[in-house]
């Protein structure tokens, strides 16, 4: 794009180091071309007035490579942080996983030092506990087999 702008010196100093800004942050191909009252001529290019003046030439075939080149830029930028959140995710995954392995390790410890720690009546205690909930089983037990073993009272029917 050609503009021709008449300008104070420091207007074109601004317009110069912003274009230098672009060079640096976004590595764009840039060029600026300048001319005094007395015609002298200046130029800020980058990376070369060759390069700057081909792009000017042929700017509609550029345009379509400039837009599927920061298509594909978005594209790989999308799925670098999608991966990037994936990858925090596992992580928070993993860190949890070790935490509740730990947990139960620590939990399972816990129940048998409890054990231990038990006296001599809180282990008859215990025992007796025990035995009941044996026979209250073995009686559940028997129940459900007598009763999938014999017919049904609808059978002879």
């Amino acid at each position: 794009m050609l503009i021709d702008i008449q300008h104070s010196l420091s207007d074109v100093l601004s317009y110069i180091k912003k274009a230098s800004e672009l060079v640096r942050e976004n590595d764009v191909d840039l060029g600026i071309f300048l001319s005094s009252p007395a015609d002298k001529a200046y130029a800020f290019v980058h990376p070369t007035q060759n390069t700057i003046i081909d792009r000017f030439m042929n700017s509609k075939i550029d345009l379509c490579e400039q837009i599927v080149s920061k298509n594909s830029r978005n594209k790989v930028n999308q799925l670098n942080d999608r991966l990037n959140e994936l990858d925090k995710r596992e992580e928070v995954a993993k860190e949890r996983l070790f935490s509740l392995s730990e947990k139960n390790k620590t939990r399972e410890k816990g129940r048998w030092e409890s054990i231990e720690h038990l006296n001599a009546d809180d282990v008859m205690k215990f025992q007796a506990w025990l035995d009941v909930g044996e026979i209250m089983l073995k009686d559940q037990l028997a129940k459900a087999s007598s009763s999938s073993q014999s017919p049904s009272e609808d059978a002879d029917i």
